[in-house]
């Protein structure tokens, strides 16, 4: 039996297409919700699930950070996903002939210049593959979707134009969940991912951060976020260069920790191609 590993989206959605490419061994399982996902990874249904945790044009998946920490998975790999918007419509149609195109509320700003450029007013999609599957299902010539080329092929729609986004640098990273931790180590870049809440004293941020500059660990992204619907309960969500039992990532740890009230780290895995 193949094993399974879950995404949030449809058949042909961006996350989709990040298991096509990391994980083209696997078989797909769409879920509604990043909940959903989480939960089929949980119960066996699933062995891995493939997470967006951020998009280089439109920032952080906040629903992950708010998720992760609490769902007793493990990041086990990343994924980098070029996001290529495709104009999609049914057999036989032409650019001149749609008027309206359908996509998530995310994407349509990404690829404004050209559909002002061609006329075609945007319209709001839950998903953009969703809005494939409409299109396909609507069979009219002036509506079309924006959406993966992976969505054509599943909808059997015909690929207008190709690779429409205003940028050219529009890409998606994502985390593998798995339900143990992989600790070994499977790469000479490694990365690891970890959460923490810090002491509430004078300069706690400040002096927990101080043992990473002090050792060398290159912490490659530190962001804030509100828990718990305080504004004063904080938590940060942290990707470091390294394993924990470098020397240097373990003393920076260990110093992060006599400065912190909660520390858990989510995962250590190879670092994806793309950072080298």
């Amino acid at each position: 039996m193949t094993d399974r590993i879950a995404f949030q989206g449809e058949p042909g959605a961006y996350s989709h297409q990040a298991i096509h490419d990391a994980r083209p061994g696997m078989e797909a399982l769409p879920c509604a919700t990043f909940e959903d996902a989480i939960a089929a990874l949980q119960s066996g249904e699933a062995v891995q699930a493939m997470l967006p945790v951020e998009n280089t044009t439109y920032g952080r998946v906040a629903d992950i950070h708010r998720l992760l920490p609490s769902s007793g998975l493990h990041i086990v790999d990343e994924a980098f996903v070029r996001v290529h918007i495709n104009l999609l419509g049914v057999p036989g149609a032409k650019i001149g002939d749609i008027t309206d195109a359908w996509s998530h509320l995310v994407l349509l700003p990404q690829c404004a210049g050209f559909l002002r450029k061609n006329g075609i007013k945007g319209q709001v999609s839950p998903d953009n593959a969703r809005a494939a599957r409409d299109v396909a299902a609507w069979g009219d010539r002036s509506k079309a979707a924006l959406a993966s080329e992976l969505a054509a092929d599943i909808y059997g729609l015909d690929v207008l134009a190709r690779h429409i986004e205003d940028s050219d640098t529009n890409t998606t990273r994502f985390l593998i969940m798995a339900r143990e931790p992989d600790l070994t180590r499977r790469s000479d870049h490694m990365m690891t991912t970890f959460v923490f809440r810090v002491r509430n004293i004078p300069a706690a941020l400040y002096k927990a951060m101080g043992g990473f500059a002090t050792n060398g660990v290159n912490m490659t992204k530190l962001e804030s976020y509100m828990v718990d619907g305080s504004f004063t309960a904080t938590q940060f969500y942290a990707d470091i260069e390294g394993h924990p039992e470098d020397d240097n990532v373990r003393l920076a740890l260990e110093e992060l920790a006599y400065f912190t009230s909660f520390l858990k780290i989510l995962g250590t895995y190879p670092a994806a191609s793309v950072r080298d």
